[in-house]
C-alpha cells in the first residue's frame, strides 16, 4: 500500500511539474514581481467611456493622432501594457519571424521591472511609446498632478533603458479629457489612440479577436492589441490571433509600419 502511494505521488509530481513547464498553470497566475494595473484590468474598466478619442482628436488635431493617411497602404500594429514576461517574448518572437515592426506603449513600473525586455523590444527595431507608470484611470483621477507624475516618472525611467525620452503617449484605457490632452501637448507629447480596436482584453477566442481587426481593417490603420494583463488575465489568445492577422494583413496587400513612420512624425523628444 505505502509503495502504491509514493508511486501516486510520484506520478502527481511529474504531471504538475510537466503542466508548469509548458506554461499551462503560470497563465493567469500573478508572475513574480510583475506590477499590477493600477486602475485595474482593461475587462473591468474599458466599459467606461469618458471622451470619446475621435472627439478630441477633432478639438486637437495636433496632438491627438487616430490613424494614418487614407491613401497609405501601411497599418501600424501597437501593443500596451508590457513588458510582460508572460506574453510579450512570443510577441516579440512572432514579428521577428514575420520581419515587422512594432509600437509598444509601456508602463514606467513594468520597464523598471523587466529591463531585459525593454531592451530587446528597441535591439529588434521596434518603437517605445510612454503609457504611464501605474497604469491609472486618469481621467477618473481628475487631477493633472497625477498625469504630470506618471508621464515623468515613465519618460526618465525610459530614457535611461533605450537612450531617448519618447515623444508618444497612450493613455490607460484611452481614457482622456480635455485638460489631460493639453497638459500632454505642453508635455511635448503626441497622443496616439487608434481607429482599430482587436478588443483582445475579453480574451475572446483567437479566431474572433482576428476578426475584430480584420473587418474593421483600413488603409493607414492603429491597430490595438495588448503583451501585457493583470495578473489574473490572459494574453495568450492575443498570441494565437496574431498569427492569423499577420498573414491575412499581408494579402490584402498592406505592410507593416511603426506609428511614426506611418504618420510621418517624429518619437524622439
Amino acid at each position: 500500500m505505502r509503495k502504491k502511494a509514493l508511486t501516486w505521488i510520484s506520478f502527481c509530481f511529474v504531471l504538475l511539474f510537466s503542466l508548469f513547464a509548458n506554461g499551462d498553470l503560470i497563465q493567469g497566475q500573478q508572475p513574480q514581481g510583475l506590477p499590477q494595473l493600477e486602475g485595474g484590468s482593461e475587462n473591468k474598466e474599458r466599459v467606461r467611456y469618458p471622451i470619446s478619442n475621435y472627439l478630441l482628436q477633432e478639438r486637437y488635431p495636433e496632438t491627438v493622432v487616430l490613424s494614418g493617411p487614407q491613401t497609405s497602404r501601411m497599418v501600424a500594429l501597437t501593443f500596451d501594457d508590457g513588458p510582460d514576461p508572460r506574453f510579450t517574448p512570443q510577441i516579440l518572437d512572432i514579428l521577428r519571424e514575420n520581419g515587422i515592426k512594432a509600437t509598444f506603449f509601456l508602463l514606467g513600473s513594468r520597464a523598471e521591472a523587466y529591463p531585459d525586455l525593454v531592451k530587446r523590444i528597441v535591439e529588434e527595431g521596434h518603437i517605445i511609446g510612454n503609457h504611464t507608470y501605474w497604469h491609472p484611470n486618469l481621467v477618473e483621477e481628475e487631477d493633472v498632478r497625477v498625469l504630470e507624475r506618471e508621464v515623468s516618472r515613465t519618460e526618465s525611467g525610459l530614457a535611461n533603458l533605450i537612450a531617448y525620452r519618447t515623444k508618444l503617449f497612450r493613455a490607460p484605457y484611452g481614457f482622456l479629457n480635455n485638460e489631460l490632452v493639453e497638459q500632454l501637448r505642453d508635455m511635448d507629447y503626441t497622443v496616439v489612440a487608434w481607429s482599430v480596436d482587436s478588443l483582445d482584453w475579453h480574451e475572446s477566442p483567437p479566431d474572433q479577436i482576428a476578426y475584430n481587426v480584420l473587418s474593421n481593417l483600413h488603409p493607414g490603420a492603429i491597430i490595438l492589441m495588448h503583451d501585457g494583463a493583470a495578473w489574473d488575465e490572459d494574453r495568450t489568445n492575443t498570441v494565437r490571433a496574431l498569427r492569423q492577422i499577420i498573414p491575412a494583413i499581408k494579402e490584402q496587400g498592406f505592410e507593416f509600419a511603426t506609428v511614426p513612420e506611418l504618420l510621418n512624425i517624429p518619437y524622439r523628444k
